[in-house]
């Protein structure tokens, strides 16, 4: 930065000794130590708010092609819109109920038969997994 070789630092400790004096010469190098501290502080401070303006733009930048080409590929191919599909795996209106009340306030009856139609619905496809591992069915009980 300042391109101080050994011998300009010689000649700085040399006469920084013989102006301060070798008794307040510890005094003068600490408040030396925490200007120094400082000023590095503060363009550390700087040098981070310039990096975040400059990432914030960089997004920013990106955002603005991301929508150029999202308008371009969506001019280009107009119908792609109308060719998207729901996923299949989406429950329709008629097949969820809303609760009366509360789950504290639930009839029991309602909920075993709530708990019947799912068990119904499941598909035999779904493999049934224990709850806990330590409850696995034993193959030789007797």
């Amino acid at each position: 930065m300042f391109d101080i070789g050994a011998m300009e630092l010689l000649i700085i400790v040399v006469v920084a000794i013989l102006v301060i004096g070798p008794k307040d010469m510890p005094k003068a190098m600490r408040t030396a130590g925490r200007w120094i501290g400082k000023m590095r502080r503060m363009s550390n401070h700087f040098r981070a708010g310039i990096d975040n303006m400059i990432r914030e733009a960089e997004l920013e930048d990106a955002e603005n092609e991301w929508r150029e080409r999202n308008a371009r590929i969506m001019a280009q191919h107009p119908d792609a819109a109308s060719r998207v599909r729901e996923p299949e795996n989406l429950l329709t209106g008629h097949e969820m109920e809303p609760l009366s009340g509360p789950p504290s306030q639930a009839d029991p009856a309602s909920a075993e038969s709530a708990i019947a139609r799912a068990a119904e619905a499941r598909t035999s496809e779904e493999p049934e997994l224990p709850l806990d591992p330590s409850t696995k069915p034993r193959e030789n009980e007797s």
